[in-house]
């Protein structure tokens, strides 16, 4: 089924450019140049290490370095361990709505977020057209998990929808609220709304273990990391 899907995939491969997240590291990217794509071929391309930024499909592809393993947690086996816990009972005040559009209040979140956290990085300054095209893709519902504290927006997670999995894409949240790690909590309700929907994985994006911000996806037990052309499973105590 997967080959059949894949049937008039074409790719091509990006010239290196700076590294992102190593900074003596150049890297390249595997780009999904013609595909009729959807849902579920991207599923399937998810399962072989692709993201999406856009309608844009990719996967790194650098010749001598191999730090950037996609990551996914199964999501009926996942069992918060103690500070999970403890990040849900700080938020069992929260209400969570999945959503299919922007609104003049996600991108106010969008921006505090960004201007709060973010000032040194790519996505800085923040607007509105930015949002929205690393967010939408031509071939693809946009899905928003969301978290209101009565008719107050805490977080919003953009997260891709296929047949079997959900994909955590980008997760924006309000930054005045650190005490509630919404984070973590963020990742919490796309794994909450990914079982009520049947799903069996959520993917979390590239892990590299030597880059310490992206460490908080390794938490989440048991996952899989998908090396050397193959997914490995952690699993780990709960604490």
């Amino acid at each position: 089924m997967s080959v059949n899907l894949l049937k008039g995939l074409y790719c091509g491969l990006t010239k290196p450019f700076p590294c992102a997240y190593l900074p003596d590291k150049d890297e390249q990217l595997l780009v999904v140049t013609q595909s009729p794509m959807d849902a579920e071929r991207y599923e399937v391309l998810l399962s072989m290490g692709f993201r999406r930024n856009g309608s844009d499909v990719y996967r790194p592809y650098c010749h001598h370095c191999h730090a950037c393993e996609s990551v996914r947690v199964d999501v009926d086996a996942f069992s918060p361990n103690r500070r999970q816990r403890r990040v849900a009972r700080k938020n069992s005040d929260l209400t969570l709505r999945i959503e299919h559009s922007f609104t003049p209040e996600h991108f106010d979140l969008y921006c505090r977020y960004i201007n709060a956290r973010h000032r040194d990085g790519g996505m800085y300054p923040p607007s509105e057209s930015q949002l929205a095209h690393f967010a939408k893709a031509a071939w693809l519902p946009l899905s928003l998990i969301c978290l209101y504290r009565g008719k107050q927006l805490m977080a919003c997670a953009v997260t891709d929808e296929t047949p079997a999995a959900y994909s955590a894409l980008y997760t924006f949240f309000d930054p005045d609220e650190e005490a509630r790690s919404l984070g973590t909590q963020g990742v919490l309700m796309q794994l909450e709304a990914a079982k009520a929907r049947g799903k069996q994985w959520l993917y979390l994006g590239y892990q590299i273990d030597a880059c310490q911000k992206m460490n908080y996806k390794t938490q989440f037990m048991p996952y899989e990391r998908y090396s050397g052309g193959a997914w490995q499973r952690f699993t780990g105590a709960a604490s």
